[in-house]
């Protein structure tokens, strides 16, 4: 089965709805995707299956090594009670919405102009930075949304350059493991926490994601003799945010290794 189990929409961060989603995962000829949301399950009652597609759940749960200070991104699958992820992620939620509307804050006072109620907002109700850069580019006061102004506002010490405090891995993972699901270290290639994944192993981690855009082949090499290692299946997905990520990549160009699909859309 090819499957991408790797994808954001406005439920998050990304930039297109579930719909439109689904809609170019069966145009790419796909048997199943995973709608894996930044610390939110609300989706949780809206992927559902059709002839054509296997729609699962998921969640991303953005998190640090409290030990180390390291940032790990915990991938959720197979939720079968929404509410130990309710719990843990709301706070995240809240936490981001407030920054945000601090960074809008803070821009308005720099001589920007932004209407917070005009913002896209991700499930209609949480503000991102992308939202606001998104404003900022329709209404001409930026290039791009990832292009200089983002680096100098949001990037380098700007004065947009500032985030929240985020829950444990280790809980991330607990509040899955909780829920019945299954827990997957994503892209340690991209955040180079190779070395956390015994830790995270320890405490329950099922999987680890091998293919994603930002692996290098040292990366890859590297997440194969952990997951043999730590006997963990591997998974893969695009990571697609459309428009909200700088990344030229679409939904189905990177798949989940065959293992991640037998224990994600098969078990």
């Amino acid at each position: 089965m090819k499957a991408d189990l790797h994808i954001h929409t406005t439920v998050s961060d990304g930039a297109e709805s579930i719909a439109s989603v689904i809609a170019q995962a069966k145009e790419k000829a796909l048997g199943a995707i995973a709608i894996t949301e930044h610390d939110t399950i609300s989706h949780f009652k809206l992927c559902c299956d059709d002839a054509a597609l296997k729609v699962l759940c998921g969640v991303e749960i953005s998190a640090v090594h409290k030990e180390t200070n390291t940032r790990a991104h915990i991938l959720g699958y197979n939720i079968k009670t929404p509410e130990p992820i309710e719990k843990l992620c709301e706070p995240i939620l809240a936490a981001r919405n407030s920054n945000s509307e601090k960074q809008a804050e803070i821009l308005t006072e720099n001589g920007y102009y932004i209407e917070l109620s005009k913002l896209s907002r991700a499930d209609g109700k949480y503000l991102y930075k992308q939202h606001i850069m998104d404003w900022l580019v329709a209404t001409g006061q930026a290039e791009s949304m990832f292009g200089e102004t983002y680096m100098r506002i949001f990037k380098n010490g700007g004065i947009c350059d500032f985030d929240i405090l985020y829950p444990d891995a280790i809980a991330a993972i607990a509040a899955i493991k909780e829920a019945r699901g299954l827990a997957v270290l994503a892209h340690p290639g991209q955040q180079q926490n190779f070395w956390l994944v015994g830790d995270l192993a320890d405490a329950g981690l099922d999987g680890i994601e091998l293919n994603h855009h930002s692996h290098s082949e040292e990366d890859r090499k590297m997440i194969k003799s952990c997951a043999n290692e730590h006997r963990l299946f591997l998974t893969g997905g695009s990571d697609y945010h459309g428009a909200y990520e700088p990344q030229p990549y679409g939904i189905g160009d990177f798949l989940s290794d065959e293992s991640g699909v037998q224990a994600i859309c098969c078990g």
